[in-house]
């Protein structure tokens, strides 16, 4: 993960990636993005048509991220349970990363269980990110303790 570029690279990945929430699969893709950027996780963005309809409610939440532009976020709801802004995409994200306009992105800690192919994600250390840590990256990550001016 260090030698992750900045400002992030985003890539097209052939894996298999699955959320799962409220006893259900949400998202399951073989078309994903992932954002690789200096000490962070890879952070996954899913197309939309691999989201189960319905599942996704817009929030009033936003943010900017200097590389990609403006986020806005979603609650996860399947039945009675509900993740409150656990996911986010870009409508209209800043031209290096045009290719995920409309896609989403989940944060793992507040999903049942992310996956990349059969191996269950670890969430990136703190709230503000949604970093996904397999067995294969080395920290440390963005985010722990003492981390927050890097």
């Amino acid at each position: 993960m260090w030698d992750y570029p900045r400002p992030p690279r985003l890539e097209k990945v052939e894996h298999r990636i699955r959320v799962e929430f409220g006893g259900q699969t949400i998202a399951d893709t073989t078309a994903a993005f992932r954002v690789l950027e200096t000490s962070h996780p890879p952070t996954y963005f899913l197309p939309p048509g691999d989201v189960v309809a319905g599942c996704l409610t817009r929030t009033q939440r936003s943010t900017y991220c200097e590389w990609k532009g403006m986020a806005h976020y979603y609650d996860v709801v399947v039945g009675d349970a509900v993740a409150t802004d656990a996911a986010w995409g870009y409508l209209t994200p800043n031209r290096a990363f045009a290719r995920i306009a409309g896609y989403v992105a989940f944060y793992p800690r507040a999903m049942d269980r992310c996956l990349v192919d059969e191996v269950e994600v670890e969430p990136q250390p703190g709230r503000y990110y949604g970093g996904w840590i397999t067995p294969e990256l080395v920290g440390p990550f963005k985010g722990g303790p003492g981390t927050q001016d890097w």
